[in-house]
């Protein structure tokens, strides 16, 4: 009987949840749908059709399915766009956690006004993206006129003025989470190294940064993730320039990022590429998605269980 009364005790308190947990799912579901997984499959279609607005969009057929996305391969800005951005994130996935780890752990060893340092590395990231462009772009245009010339017509200096843009406003967002995985650190573990004479390189490489891996994992993802999606920083800093005109007539922005060159392509001149753009769009997708859930995958394998 007991046992009885057990399992009818256990049902009662699940029906509630039952009972409501559309209500409060459904709203979610709802706007993920309507918020993601349509406008991809909408998207997703439109990359196989030819169009100037999406109601007049038009399919390519089957003999010409890939059209879209071979013209995507053979432009040579979408190529240069996507180097570009793959160097660009690479340095700066590097630089920011570094940086941000660095901070942190300084942060974390009971220094005087940490805690008003945090408030200032962080409120970088509280401005938007295209006033940060903007503001970087007086201030290296200031700098740069010292040498008679401009970010936006050497190359190197448009792809380090980004680098040190983004640096800035997002240093301090990485430093909060790595900060809370510093504090998570067992006090034990520490304390068993320091008895057993590691010294503090050794305690950090040995100890700390196996757990903080939780934090590492994040924070590649972000950084990762946003060094690719680059656009309102880019799109007011640089605009792409300077511009590299080719032997066959085609223009390539030697520091348009891959966000930046899908927008141009779709709101450019010729509206007749639009398909191309959107295909462009679904390889930039794959991109992210395959090289997120990787960094993912290589990062996850090496935290440790606490």
């Amino acid at each position: 009987m007991a046992k009885k009364g057990k399992k009818s005790s256990t049902s009662v308190l699940k029906r509630p949840i039952i009972k409501w947990s559309p209500l409060f799912v459904g709203p979610t579901l709802a706007a993920f749908i309507l918020g993601f997984i349509w406008p991809f499959i909408r998207g997703f279609a439109l990359s196989f059709t030819k169009f100037r607005t999406t109601s007049d969009a038009k399919f390519l057929g089957f003999s010409h399915l890939f059209d879209n996305y071979i013209n995507a391969f053979k432009d040579p800005s979408f190529l240069h766009a996507f180097w570009y951005t793959a160097l660009f994130t690479v340095v700066s996935v590097i630089l920011i956690n570094v940086l941000a780890f660095a901070v942190a752990y300084a942060l974390t060893q009971k220094i005087k006004g940490s805690n008003l340092f945090r408030t200032v590395f962080f409120m970088p990231n509280l401005i938007g993206g295209i006033v940060l462009g903007y503001i970087w772009s007086m201030i290296f245009d200031g700098i740069l006129s010292k040498m008679n010339t401009s970010i936006l017509l050497e190359t190197r200096y448009g792809f380090w003025g980004l680098i040190i843009l983004m640096c800035w406003q997002q240093i301090g967002y990485m430093m909060i989470i790595y900060i809370a995985g510093l504090q998570a650190v067992p006090e034990d573990m520490l304390e068993a190294a320091k008895i057993d004479g590691a010294s503090k390189w050794q305690t950090l490489f040995k100890v700390t940064i196996p757990n903080v891996m939780p934090s590492i994992t994040i924070c590649f993802f972000l950084t990762l993730s946003n060094g690719f999606k680059l656009f309102d920083q880019n799109l007011a800093l640089t605009g792409g320039q300077p511009f590299n005109f080719k032997e066959d007539g085609s223009v390539v922005k030697t520091t348009e990022m891959l966000a930046l060159n899908i927008y141009n392509t779709f709101y450019g001149q010729n509206t007749a590429a639009r398909g191309t753009a959107q295909a462009k769009a679904v390889l930039f997708f794959i991109l992210v998605a395959v090289l997120g859930l990787i960094q993912l995958r290589y990062t996850r394998k090496r935290e440790v269980e606490q």
